[in-house]
């Protein structure tokens, strides 16, 4: 069974459409539990999840920080971690069932799965986003953690988990975990477009790639949070 593991800030704009998406795989049995892992929000993201019968826990504030406080609170042989605003459409559970099962009974080695990437939004540019991604992590192997990261605890630990760091915690994660134990689901997770909408595609485009570029050249998350905004 799963531990769904959810860092949040100030998410209630987009928590309740998350946390619904997971409502069939709790039924199920699928999900044992969900953890929110806040930093310290001041709107409604703790009453939200009270409603929702989630785990709430405080954390110091920091995506790195809050993924690794949900992990070590969380009692189930698998983590999926999502972000708030990440929604994971339907179906999504029975591609994520198959794949636990293989890896559990040892027909496929000790590995993660992610989702694969969506906008909630209209038109050419959130598709051509789309398809940058799937050509990066068709390529790369490497899923950002807006497309979750289903994994096995025992896997998770056996990396060192996610480390405290203010920003690509997640490239990070996957960077270590390496693209042989790393499978990419034909479900989608639904993301919001609200950054991108905001900043402008091409700008927010150009502001990531310049992220992970200075990050593959070691300079420091610390630096990077300027730049990323």
């Amino acid at each position: 069974m799963i531990s769904v593991v959810i860092p949040t800030l100030n998410a209630d704009a987009g928590l309740t459409a998350t946390l619904t998406a997971l409502v069939p795989a709790t039924v199920q049995g699928l999900i044992k539990e969900v953890i929110i892992s806040d930093g310290g929000s001041s709107d409604a993201t703790a009453e939200i999840a009270d409603v929702a019968g989630a785990n709430f826990i405080r954390s110091e504030r920091g995506r790195g920080v809050q993924l690794a406080a949900g992990a070590d609170a969380a009692r189930s042989k698998w983590l999926l971690f999502l972000h708030a605003d990440t929604v994971p459409q339907t179906g999504w559970e029975a591609e994520a069932a198959t794949f636990m099962e293989h890896v559990d009974i040892g027909d496929r080695p000790l590995s993660a799965a992610a989702f694969s990437f969506a906008l909630d939004d209209f038109g050419a540019k959130p598709r051509m986003l789309e398809a940058i991604v799937g050509m990066r992590c068709a390529l790369f192997s490497l899923p950002y953690g807006d497309q979750g990261l289903l994994i096995p605890k025992q896997l998770y630990n056996s990396i060192g988990g996610y480390r405290s760091m203010p920003l690509m915690e997640d490239v990070d994660l996957v960077r270590r975990l390496g693209r042989k134990r790393l499978m990419m689901m034909r479900s989608k997770a639904v993301t919001s477009a609200a950054r991108y909408k905001r900043n402008g595609y091409f700008s927010r485009i150009v502001r990531n790639a310049t992220c992970l570029s200075l990050y593959y050249l070691r300079v420091p998350p610390a630096t990077l949070v300027r730049l990323y905004g």
